[in-house]
C-alpha cells in the first residue's frame, strides 16, 4: 500500500473532519472520533502517518496528540 493509499480505505472519509478535532479538554469529542477509529480498517497506518508527520492537532489513528507523544518517547526508549 502506497503512503496515502490508506486514506481511501478510512472509515473517516467522507465524515466531518471537526469530529476528528475535538477541543483539547473535550473528552466526549474524541470518545467520539476514537469509536470510529476503533472501527476502522487502516487504523496503524493512519497512526504511522500521524507519528512520521508528528501531527499536533486532532485524532489519529485513534489517538490524540498527548498519547501520540508517549508512543514516540516509548519508541526512543525502545530503540
Amino acid at each position: 500500500m502506497s503512503a496515502t493509499a490508506w486514506r481511501k480505505r478510512a472509515a473517516c472519509r467522507g465524515l466531518d473532519a471537526e469530529i476528528f478535532f475535538p477541543a483539547p479538554d473535550d473528552e466526549a469529542g474524541a470518545a467520539e472520533a476514537k469509536a470510529v477509529c476503533a472501527a476502522c480498517p487502516v487504523r496503524q497506518p493512519c497512526l504511522e502517518h500521524a507519528l512520521a508527520a508528528r501531527e499536533r492537532e486532532g485524532i489519529w489513528g485513534g489517538t490524540t496528540e498527548r498519547e501520540r507523544r508517549r508512543i514516540i518517547r516509548q519508541r526512543r526508549k525502545s530503540a
